[in-house]
């Protein structure tokens, strides 16, 4: 076992909270290419924060219950959503593999201003207020263009626990960039986009240094992020770290 692999494996020894359910979490990763080497977009937490204060993520969160029904300029492929919905806990549903998704583009668009579609709008309005925000910006999302390359769940005995699925999006996806100040949320702060390599010496969590090793292996394979093949899933079991793929 490499150091990466024993810390996972420390750090699903270490938990001291009482047990919680995972809640379903999105979250995204921006590729930009510059001169053929790719950068991701990566934003410090609050130091505020209970989960992770100061470290370094990609933008994302927990999923909420309007992003299912959010409108969308088109859906995630087929393969995408039999994927997700392979292994769901819970009460698998299409709404909740929907919801997948379009919760990682809201909470990028929430914490960066980013926002990932094409220009429109909606046949419909949602009632609810943070899609609201987003579709004020004259942007319906896409969901094709994210490919789902990684899912993981927190170690049991944790203040927060989440069932996340990590998306992956080149830049040429984005249909607006709204400057610092028009960001809806000061959730994340020193955003910087980095070669992976430099990613990986920010002060991140262990997991997120496994995803960005699932993404350069994926940037690397032939069809880039985008091609269909196994999604790594992280987990823990009797104790034990486990990997296997959905």
């Amino acid at each position: 076992m490499n150091d990466l692999g024993q810390r996972l494996q420390r750090e699903v020894r270490e938990g001291r909270h009482s047990n919680l359910r995972p809640r379903d979490a999105a979250t995204l990763i921006l590729v930009e290419r510059r001169a053929g080497l790719p950068y991701i977009l990566m934003g410090r937490r609050s130091s505020r924060h209970v989960f992770y204060p100061g470290a370094f993520v990609f933008p994302g969160g927990r999923v909420d219950r309007a992003d299912g029904g959010a409108p969308s300029i088109d859906e995630a492929p087929a393969a995408t959503r039999t994927r997700l919905l392979r292994a769901m806990k819970g009460r698998p549903s299409e709404r909740r593999a929907r919801a997948l998704p379009l919760a990682a583009l809201r909470e990028t668009f929430e914490e960066t201003g980013i926002l990932l579609g094409v220009a429109g709008r909606p046949d419909r309005l949602p009632a609810n207020p943070d899609w609201q925000a987003f579709y004020s910006h004259d942007v319906v999302p896409a969901l094709s263009p994210l490919a789902f390359i990684a899912r993981a769940i927190t170690p049991p005995k944790r203040s927060r626990r989440f069932d996340t699925r990590f998306f992956a999006a080149e830049v040429d996806a984005i249909a607006k960039i709204l400057p610092p100040e028009q960001r809806p949320t000061d959730e994340l702060s020193e955003l910087v986009w980095l070669p992976i390599a430099e990613a990986r010496c920010l002060s991140i969590p262990n997991i997120t240094q496994t995803v960005l090793d699932d993404l350069d292996e994926r940037l690397q394979a032939p069809g880039g992020f985008k091609s269909d093949c196994p999604v790594p899933f992280y987990y823990a079991v009797h104790g034990q770290f486990v990997r296997e793929f959905v």
